[in-house]
């Protein structure tokens, strides 16, 4: 935090009280998913699957975070800031296509619900969730290659608390072209072609439930995306504007650079479990159950 150096031990509160909650909600949802059988479901699956890619990216921040707020420590040697930066886009990459699948499973189940079991069966799930995975690690892997590859005038001293892409490509005393087109085109194909079709998925969504007649089932099926609409817009909102802001913006506020990166990365591990802990009604009742017991 610029010009906040004497809080950083304050700030570091907060911080250490978010990471808590993600990765013991994460952890807890997925420790209730996997020992409960009547949670393995489509919906159930991939959601656990999302905890553990927000339990990942929270564990991947969390040590340079907690390190430059107690112990002012910013400096990071290069192949350490690479490889943070790859696992950080590479988990990213990897949380927007789960968004995509949760996106399709809730399409499959509110316009075919007949089929819906033998659609998304646990074999299919389990292949496209690897699909997912492989498509994160292959198209993110060329970043730190690329940046490898180049000379840079100075050590890396990271604005926030975490090595970004943007910030590493500004330290480089060669030619990024190659780097800025790789990754504008990479983030079109992988980002934002998940968000249109997930944004698709909810149009055809919209169309079939606007076709019930009863106001009653009409809002039940709506409710049942609920859930999956607030992730998406906690996951799309931050990491669009810092996208945006990052390539588009004419010299836009360091602070407001820094807060919206902190949110990008830290503000949908701490609310996905909330959410659908709070949403999903068979997942409440098993955690109301287990802390009964």
């Amino acid at each position: 935090m610029p010009g906040q150096e004497h809080m950083h031990v304050w700030i570091s509160i907060p911080f250490c009280l978010m990471y808590a909650i993600s990765i013991v909600g994460n952890s807890f949802i997925v420790f209730i998913i996997k020992n409960n059988p009547s949670l393995h479901e489509p919906m159930y699956i991939l959601l656990s699957i999302l905890a553990i890619t927000d339990f990942a990216l929270s564990i991947t921040t969390m040590l340079t975070t907690l390190r430059i707020f107690l112990l002012n420590s910013r400096e990071i040697t290069h192949d350490a800031c690479f490889a943070q930066l790859y696992f950080i886009l590479t988990l990213i990459c990897i949380e927007s296509s789960v968004l995509l699948l949760m996106g399709f499973d809730r399409l499959i189940a509110i316009r075919d619900p007949l089929r819906y079991a033998s659609i998304l069966t646990p074999q299919r799930i389990a292949k496209m969730s690897l699909a997912c995975v492989l498509r994160g690690v292959v198209v993110k892997l060329p970043y730190p290659i690329l940046l490898k590859q180049y000379r840079y005038c100075r050590q890396i001293i990271p604005t926030r608390s975490y090595c970004t892409n943007g910030e590493v490509m500004k330290l480089a005393c060669s030619d990024i072209t190659v780097n800025i087109i790789y990754g504008l085109l990479i983030a079109l194909l992988t980002e934002g072609l998940d968000s249109l079709l997930i944004l698709l998925s909810y149009v055809i969504i919209l169309k079939t439930v606007l076709n019930i007649t009863s106001r009653t089932q009409c809002f039940r099926a709506l409710n049942t995306c609920v859930s999956h609409l607030c992730v998406v817009l906690s996951f799309y909102t931050p990491y669009f504007s810092v996208t945006l802001m990052n390539r588009f913006g004419n010299s836009p506020p360091p602070l407001a650079q820094i807060l919206l990166g902190y949110i990008c990365v830290m503000f949908p591990p701490l609310l996905n479990p909330i959410v659908y802990s709070v949403k999903s009604k068979h997942l409440r009742a098993k955690i109301v159950s287990m802390f009964v017991r």
